[in-house]
């Protein structure tokens, strides 16, 4: 163990731990959202090809929601620095607690993306008039994974105010 370390040995672990946390599940939220929106646009493009580019809207809404489980990461990782500043348990629980928030949101905000994407474009095929509704419902889906992201970023900045050093 080395002397000159101070903070707790353990520490980075939870604050890494809460880095993968914010990207993996922001991913696979929106991994799912694509692929089940995805879904959805290639089974009303056979129908009405026309619709395609039109339809791509909850694609691209899910895509984002690895950009802020990405953003939450750096933000957790460059805060991670025993040698420069000493990173103590508080530390790592609010990283971890920061990418959980930010991770969770983004994987249930992808579900409802999914699940909404799917079923708009194929009513939206069917009846143009629901496209506004879907725009709607899907920009609040996403206003889920935005308030994690926010709660993350906020949870982050409390770490390094454990103790006076």
């Amino acid at each position: 163990m080395s002397s000159e370390f101070s903070g707790d040995e353990t520490a980075p672990f939870f604050g890494f731990l809460g880095a993968a946390a914010a990207l993996v599940f922001s991913c696979m939220g929106a991994a799912y959202g694509t692929a089940k929106s995805g879904v959805g646009v290639a089974s009303m493009g056979v129908m009405r090809p026309e619709l395609v580019m039109k339809s791509i809207v909850p694609v691209v809404m899910a895509g984002v929601l690895g950009i802020y489980g990405l953003i939450i990461a750096v933000i957790i990782s460059t805060g991670i620095n025993p040698k420069a500043k000493s990173y103590y348990l508080f530390d790592g629980y609010a990283h971890l607690s920061s990418g959980l928030a930010c991770g969770l949101a983004g994987l249930s905000a992808g579900m409802a993306i999914g699940i909404v994407g799917d079923a708009g474009v194929r009513a939206n095929a069917q009846q143009p008039k629901l496209f506004v509704g879907m725009i709607l419902i899907l920009i609040f889906a996403e206003a889920l994974a935005l308030y994690g992201l926010i709660v993350g970023i906020i949870l982050s900045s409390r770490a390094g105010q454990s103790r006076a050093d």
